[in-house]
């Protein structure tokens, strides 16, 4: 039976428009709880982040999203000169019941594991691995930790964006994610010095940034934007 209460109707009044991303988080929250507001709130609008007993809810800004399109869009481009197989799960809810853990990448994608989700529809978590590389953009504090979310998801590599820079973290066995020079996914590129790339110039398209000095995203170059073990 679900109660119903009618709560004061006060006068309209404007909503302000968030300007970075709002966070909510409630604590001793059942699995069931997390499962049913998930399935609930069927949109990418509110992500949510799942520890097993305490849930945050956010919002995006556009800076945000900005920053996770530019990045998406390297790593899809990286991988099409380079002739990678790369399938792309977007922001898909990854959640598992026998972990009590779940959340959503801002963007993830399968490229050592392509061949297993080819043409897959629907992810099922207990066939099919979990997403070889996961972008995470963190422009403002997060109240919960995602990383030992994915720690728990074994998603094995997490490129981590602060706005100004991004930081490669590789899952070693035994001892959790540590700060790698070289992508796991990309063995010759060196993310942080991917941050000239996120620079938003009001006289840069995103096109011109992708191929701006054609050298820079060549996977035989060893520019500054994209650098190469010798």
């Amino acid at each position: 039976m679900v109660a119903r209460m009618d709560l004061p109707v006060a006068p309209p009044s404007p909503i302000p428009v968030p300007r970075e991303e709002q966070r909510f988080l409630l604590h001793n929250v059942r699995w069931e709880i997390y499962d049913l507001l998930r399935r609930e709130f069927d949109t990418r609008a509110v992500r949510m982040s799942y520890d097993g007993t305490n849930l945050e809810l956010s919002t995006s800004s556009f800076r945000h999203e900005r920053l996770t399109a530019l990045l998406g869009r390297f790593v899809e481009r990286l991988a099409e000169e380079r002739g990678l197989p790369l399938s792309s799960g977007g922001s898909t809810t990854f959640r598992r019941s026998e972990l009590l853990r779940g959340l959503e990448p801002d963007r993830c994608y399968w490229l050592a594991h392509e061949p297993a989700v080819r043409g897959v529809a629907e992810f099922n978590p207990a066939t099919m691995p979990p997403p070889d590389l996961a972008i995470e953009v963190e422009i403002s504090r997060l109240l919960l930790d995602r990383i030992d979310i994915y720690h728990r998801l074994q998603v094995p590599e997490i490129w981590r964006c602060d706005g100004t820079m991004v930081e490669c973290l590789v899952w070693q066995p035994g001892r959790g994610y540590r700060t790698a020079e070289h992508s796991l996914s990309f063995p010759r590129l060196v993310p942080a010095q991917l941050a000239p790339f996120l620079v938003l110039d009001p006289h840069t398209t995103e096109n011109e940034l992708l191929r701006r000095d054609r050298k820079s995203t060549r996977l035989n170059s060893s520019h500054q934007i994209i650098s190469y073990a010798v």
